[in-house]
């Protein structure tokens, strides 16, 4: 039987086959041991109690250790399952206190079993936290509540890594896949340090940004330096998905199903089968399509239309939106549900208009694009068309600056690009920065990192008492905290 994880030259040219449910037998079974904080009770219980199911992964649990911030009182405990368990995998367990102390659980666990990889199941954690983990070295994690088959499936994943450290690479290496990502701002190469540790783990990421941004550019970057990466990446746009056959898009369908079905159908999930499925303008999918969305990510589970067979699903979802959510939220248009079962860990990436730095870079660089493509002998830019680029407002960013680089390759007849090449749409050229839509930006990005730095003082760090004096919920003053690179502990 083949391995979730593996590909062959015959399925490489015959297209993704359905992901296996069970993986094969193993002569021994991967030996995991259970590190619980005092306090975890009920989420260890949970754990113990899905351990029913690790056989049918070849997993086994060995041992259930005990710590807390007291590591003196511990310290035996964890040394002697150290010397004489030998296990494959530690599965760290930590509940919503434990997750602020989080730091030192890890480092004592760290510091006995070094080459052995670390597995967090938390319980009421914050995107800020999940990304703490990943930070430390964690390789994966998952959150409760959560179903024992997703559980062992994603340890079975980790089976015969020797080194948590270690990253998973592509075999030209992750540096080609960052360095498709131009620019120097401080803005953009903070999203882009956390491409490699995103990748590392196995969680939902929710892309959000302007169009044009390069949305598509960090979804691919994920998969490719992942451990899925020698699978298939399947793009969609949900905006082009037809209302009435939504379900059949995603889940395909069986002969008969309906009028036309003359043949089975696969969709995109089997599609994406053991790889990324990347969910474009997740915003624009209709509400039955949220609904059927919500069940395979919360369940790994689907059925084909006209179908009574239930589906096992083996994918990573990667979605992307232009919106605002809290005000998609608001107004009823996107399921709350499933906006946090996407929204795990987040990517924002910055306008153009706020990396001016980066605009002679990007136009250096597709101007290098096109000239190869047509043939062109333009080689570089005049001052003033560099100014006249940087001075613009760039609505549709990068994909905008594109295409006005491109024009200008096309119709120039000089060995440099001038100003008048440059043709941008009239009245959307700024004066420095004194247009009224960035003195608008600004401001108001003044009064918010102004007005989150506040209720913190006031509340004493307290981020949930933070957010009802916002009257926003916790999840939303987050959003806030990470757009303005606020942490509580450092404001309180």
């Amino acid at each position: 039987m083949k391995t979730l994880e593996g590909t062959d030259a015959h399925e490489f040219r015959n297209g993704p086959q359905p992901a296996t449910l069970l993986p094969p037998v193993f002569v021994e079974p991967t030996r995991i041991l259970l590190v619980t904080s005092c306090r975890a009770g009920s989420l260890a219980s949970s754990l113990k109690l899905a351990s029913q199911d690790a056989h049918l992964f070849d997993l086994e649990l060995i041992r259930e250790v005990l710590v807390d911030e007291q590591l003196e009182n511990h310290l035996s405990n964890l040394s002697s399952a150290a010397a004489h368990c030998r296990p494959s995998i530690v599965v760290l367990c930590l509940t919503q206190d434990c997750l602020k102390e989080v730091d030192v659980v890890f480092n004592l666990v760290d510091e006995h079993l070094p080459t052995v990889p670390i597995f967090v199941a938390a319980e009421g954690a914050e995107p800020n936290e999940l990304c703490r983990l990943l930070e430390l070295g964690v390789v994966d994690f998952i959150t409760a509540p959560f179903r024992s088959l997703e559980l062992w499936s994603r340890l079975w994943r980790l089976r015969g890594r020797s080194d948590k450290k270690e990253a998973p690479r592509h075999k030209l290496g992750e540096d080609s896949f960052l360095k498709q990502l131009l620019g120097k701002s401080q803005l953009l190469r903070t999203e882009i340090a956390k491409i490699p540790t995103f990748a590392r783990c196995d969680a939902n990421v929710l892309i959000s940004g302007e169009t044009g941004t390069g949305k598509d550019l960090f979804a691919r970057a994920i998969h490719y330096m992942s451990g899925r990466r020698g699978r298939p990446f399947i793009p969609t746009n949900c905006a082009a998905l037809p209302v009435d056959l939504i379900e059949n898009e995603l889940f395909g369908h069986q002969s008969g199903a309906f009028t036309g079905a003359s043949s089975c159908q696969s969709g995109l999930v089997d599609a994406a089968g053991g790889g990324t499925l990347f969910l474009d303008e997740i915003d624009s999918l209709p509400l039955l399509g949220q609904a059927k969305l919500l069940r395979l990510l919360q369940d790994g589970e689907y059925r084909a239309v006209g179908s009574s067979k239930v589906r096992k699903a083996d994918i990573r979802v990667i979605a992307a939106s232009n919106a605002n959510f809290e005000e998609v939220l608001q107004s009823g248009q996107f399921r709350s549900d499933l906006y946090y079962r996407l929204d795990v860990i987040e990517i924002t990436l910055p306008p153009l208009r706020a990396m001016k730095e980066d605009i002679p870079i990007l136009a250096r660089h597709f101007q290098t694009r096109y000239s190869a493509k047509y043939n062109n002998l333009t080689k570089d830019f005049e001052p003033a068309a560099l100014q006249k680029l940087c001075s613009h407002d760039w609505p549709g960013n990068i994909r905008e600056l594109e295409n006005v680089i491109m024009r200008a390759v096309i119709f120039s007849n000089q060995a440099t690009i001038n100003a008048d090449d440059i043709r941008v749409p009239v009245g959307s050229t700024i004066n420095g920065n004194n247009s009224f839509k960035a003195l608008k930006a600004a401001k108001i990005a003044e009064f918010e990192k102004a007005y989150v730095r506040q209720l913190l003082d006031a509340n004493g760090g307290n981020v949930s008492k933070a957010a009802i004096a916002a009257n926003k919920n916790r999840r939303a003053f987050y959003q806030l905290m990470r757009k303005h690179r606020i942490v509580a502990s450092r404001a309180a």
